[in-house]
């Protein structure tokens, strides 16, 4: 058996080890749960730049010491010049996935630190300058990263997709060829940008000299944003969606995320009070309410602004009771294909004052756009491309709409006092592992390190495999395996700890103020605990 890392002072989790000891010092040096997660965030948009970067989005769930809930949505919208007429007549039926027209969102990263900053301020009496939060990736950047696996695997598999990109190969190829494991990587013009933000603040992102860096940039090489999108966007505080099963209340993050289906696999396993005896029952039960979700989030989930239903009125009691109904257990379901994957770190964090932090960061595939900015190092998102060129799908492109996001952090307070933070990467998978997690933890008792470590699996795409199948990590039995497909589900075998099925963590503060933490053995991470 695993063992969680306990503490009584504070924890940090993150899937890059360098990303969990920056944030760890903050907290060491006093700093809240909120400032450790922004020092955090900024180093591993450098050490784990396939996955996320300042040119990509995140989500935030705060839990302060009065176990009041704060939600950030720091998702950028679509070009306010930019519509469904500007690729048609580009001959294309789709948003390109790559290159400067995929960029066509607003980069929320750094507005979302902002918000975040600015309240951990004004009410959680934070005290360090932004000038530290910034610095170790500053310096990261300067000095260079080691290549990771993970980072190597990403470009051999990506690279004939990403090697004719602007700015690209410049950053990520040595001599033309793809760097080894322990290479160093450098990335001076990064390093720059962080400078800038330790001079002038987080808002010069999005109005002073690195923003005059970025428009620069994205003008010359064709990107469909401008100037005005920049100066107009703000992250914004949203409220959580929220849902209480028998022993504890969960929170999520509302549209344009995929929050809603997080919240709803764990409301419907409650609502059936499934107990599952064996790996056969746990994973056939979560799969099959997985599609009744996903077809739920499929029809209705975008920018909260177009949306014909308000998202309350899919966390009803009566609304999960008449979806229980529809779930049949017997057989699995056919499942339709769907499209949605993504590249993104997820980050947990709690502090000696009584605050903890769910955070998600993403900038949607694997080194987003591919579009690494000549003057600011800086990868776009490609987020974009999740948007419909169909004027019938209810997520089509329009100006300053938000996309559909499958990134969402996830939270949880339990009637003992408990609070758990938790969440993962992997586009599909999030909710599914998200519940794997939890039922691991809350229903089976496991530690939160075997919670995480035990086998997975997923049902859909992510990380960009082109199957649908259920994808099961070989760890489980071969009885698994067989009584899975006798079901009718297309089972797929992978790997051991397989990469696919994404990145996850998880931290609990108990109400005597012990921590504990877990992370996965699928990344390079580590929780740190004080």
């Amino acid at each position: 058996m695993l063992s969680s890392k306990l503490s009584y002072n504070y924890m940090m989790i993150a899937p890059h080890h360098m990303a969990a000891k920056t944030g760890s010092d903050i907290l060491k040096e006093g700093g809240n749960a909120i400032e450790a997660m922004i020092a955090s965030a900024a180093m591993i948009s450098v050490v784990y730049p396939h996955m996320n970067s300042m040119g990509g989005d995140n989500f935030w769930l705060i839990s302060d010491k009065n176990k009041n809930v704060h939600a950030i949505d720091s998702c950028g919208p679509a070009s306010n010049n930019i519509n469904i007429d500007f690729y048609k007549k580009l001959g294309f039926n789709s948003i390109p996935s790559r290159g400067p027209l995929s960029a066509l969102t607003v980069p929320g990263a750094v507005a979302g630190w902002k918000l975040a900053y600015d309240f951990s301020v004004k009410n959680l009496g934070g005290k360090i300058p932004i000038s530290r939060l910034l610095f170790d990736a500053e310096q990261a950047a300067k000095e260079g990263i080691a290549v990771t696996n993970s980072l190597r695997n990403n470009l051999k598999s990506k690279l004939n997709q990403l090697v004719d990109i602007v700015g690209f190969k410049d950053v990520y190829l040595k001599n033309d060829k793809i760097p080894n494991v322990g290479d160093r990587l450098i990335i001076p013009n990064l390093s720059n940008t962080f400078s800038c933000l330790i001079k002038n603040g987080l808002e010069d992102f999005y109005s002073g000299e690195v923003f005059g860096k970025i428009i620069s940039d994205l003008n010359n090489l064709g990107s469909p944003l401008n100037s005005d999108d920049f100066k107009n966007y703000k992250a914004t505080f949203v409220d959580p969606l929220e849902l209480k099963i028998k022993n504890a209340k969960l929170f999520n993050l509302p549209p344009p995320t995929q929050g809603l289906a997080s919240i709803l696999i764990l409301g419907l396993l409650d609502e059936l009070s499934i107990t599952c005896k064996n790996d056969v029952e746990l994973i056939h039960n979560i799969v099959e309410i997985t599609k009744a979700v996903f077809k739920i989030r499929d029809k209705y989930i975008t920018d909260p602004r177009y949306m014909s239903f308000h998202v309350s009125e899919f966390l009803t009691k009566d609304f999960i009771k008449n979806l229980a109904k529809e779930i049949n257990f017997e057989k699995a379901t056919p499942w339709p294909a769907s499209s949605s994957g993504g590249d993104t770190v997820w980050l947990g964090a709690t502090d000696t004052y009584g605050n903890t932090i769910s955070f998600i960061q993403s900038i949607y595939w694997e080194f987003g756009s591919g579009l690494v900015l000549p003057n600011t190092g800086i990868t776009m998102q490609n987020r974009g491309v999740s948007f419909s060129l169909d004027l019938k799908n209810h997520n089509h492109l329009l100006p300053g709409r938000k996309p559909f996001h499958t990134i969402q952090p996830a939270l949880a307070h339990f009637d003992d006092g408990r609070v758990m933070s938790y969440g993962a990467m992997g586009g599909e998978g999030q909710p599914q592992t998200q519940a794997a997690i939890f039922y691991r933890y809350n229903a089976q008792n496991l530690n939160l390190q075997n919670s995480i470590n035990e086998p997975r699996w997923l049902l859909g795409k992510t990380w960009g495999e082109e199957t649908t199948s259920l994808k099961i990590e070989d760890r489980f039995s071969f009885d698994t395996f067989d009584d899975l497909k006798s079901l009718d589900h297309i089972v797929e075998k992978v790997g051991a700890f397989e990469e696919i099925m994404g990145h996850a963590g998880a931290l609990v503060c108990y109400p005597n103020g012990l921590k504990e933490g877990g992370y996965d053995l699928r990344s390079d991470g580590s929780a740190i605990g004080g």
